[in-house]
């Protein structure tokens, strides 16, 4: 087969190759479990080039999620419970996954029930963005759940932040800029700098 698509049939090896040198271009073996083999003739060096640039294009559409992790203990009061709720809340918005874990040290491993009321309340809250794919187990001296966010809109989400991405370099000049302007008008104005007293 030729670059154009054109069909040469079952060629023997030694002719194929004397067709690809009188045309000036490589014979390259595409599929070479087939039988029989299947080859083409084509530019080697823009064969490779054009491989090299698909498997870039398919990672740069690849969306990667990440499992991040929020921790609790039993005792846990409800500042820091909303305060890692959040964090969760985000991280499962953007598209990954939360593993919340409860560690328990010393005797809190007799109340059990305590850290399990936790991660309850977590599902109860996360609900409506996220599914468990992991239900509450123990792992030695932790308790912990795995969620991942539903179908849908996080991978929306994911996608565009990927899509784009902004090390955010403009956005902080902008800020900068402004700040130093609301500097210098807080500055009282001084029509006396030459007076001495």
């Amino acid at each position: 087969m030729t670059e154009d698509g054109e069909l040469l049939g079952v060629m023997d090896t030694r002719d194929a190759i004397q067709e690809a040198r009188r045309r000036g271009i490589d014979l390259v073996e595409i599929a070479p479990k087939a039988q029989p083999p299947v080859c083409k003739l084509i530019d080697y060096g823009k064969f490779l080039y054009e491989q090299k640039k698909r498997a870039h294009d398919a990672k740069k559409k690849q969306v990667t999620v990440q499992v991040k992790e929020i921790k609790f203990r039993p005792g846990t009061d409800d500042h820091d419970y909303k305060y890692r709720m959040e964090h969760a809340r985000e991280w499962l918005e953007e598209g990954d996954k939360v593993r919340a874990a409860i560690a328990f040290r010393g005797r809190e491993m007799t109340h059990r029930e305590l850290g399990a009321k936790i991660l309850q309340r977590l599902t109860g809250d996360l609900s409506d963005i996220a599914d468990v794919e992991v239900a509450p187990k123990m792992e030695g001296y932790q308790m912990f759940t795995i969620f991942l966010p539903k179908k849908g809109k996080a991978d929306v989400k994911k996608a565009q932040h990927v899509s784009t991405p902004s090390n955010g370099e403009p956005e902080r000049k902008k800020e900068k800029a402004e700040r130093v302007k609301r500097d210098e008008e807080k500055k009282p104005a001084r029509d006396d700098e030459d007076d001495i007293f």
